[in-house]
């Protein structure tokens, strides 16, 4: 079954106004999530609770408002989305955090199932350099 680029634009427009529950119900909970690079960020999640800890939750302790993500284009052709993003966030040390991202997002049945997202791995790096956390969980 194939998607629409009116569906995935709606699908977004949760993440666009802040909404990431709205979001998170079109991803399956088993999804297999790739944040391409060398950072904080980046890993291959095979979950989307793991995606979110990793990467949202992560986020969410330095940017205070949230990464703010803006859709700028997508090309959708059957079960594919190429969704290419923007953030408008500020650090909490001020670092402006206007990062550009690329996610292939693979569907089926409507539902977002595999990602492969793409970013500027040098900011990522520096925002958490510049916004130090404890990045993993204490055994």
């Amino acid at each position: 079954m194939s998607v629409d680029a009116g569906f995935v634009r709606k699908m977004f427009a949760g993440l666009e106004q802040g909404d990431g529950a709205g979001f998170f119900a079109h991803v399956a909970d088993d999804v297999d999530w790739t944040v391409m690079g060398t950072h904080p960020l980046a890993g291959h999640y095979t979950s989307k609770a793991d995606f979110i800890a990793g990467t949202f939750a992560k986020l969410g302790k330095v940017l205070p408002n949230g990464a703010q993500l803006h859709v700028d284009d997508l090309i959708v052709t059957g079960d594919v989305a190429i969704v290419e993003l923007h953030s408008e966030a500020t650090a909490k040390n001020g670092f402006r955090f206007d990062n550009h991202y690329c996610w292939i997002c693979h569907f089926k049945n409507g539902v977002i199932v595999r990602v492969r997202a793409y970013l500027d791995s040098v900011m990522v790096a520096r925002l958490f350099t510049e916004n130090p956390i404890e990045l993993r969980e204490r055994s």
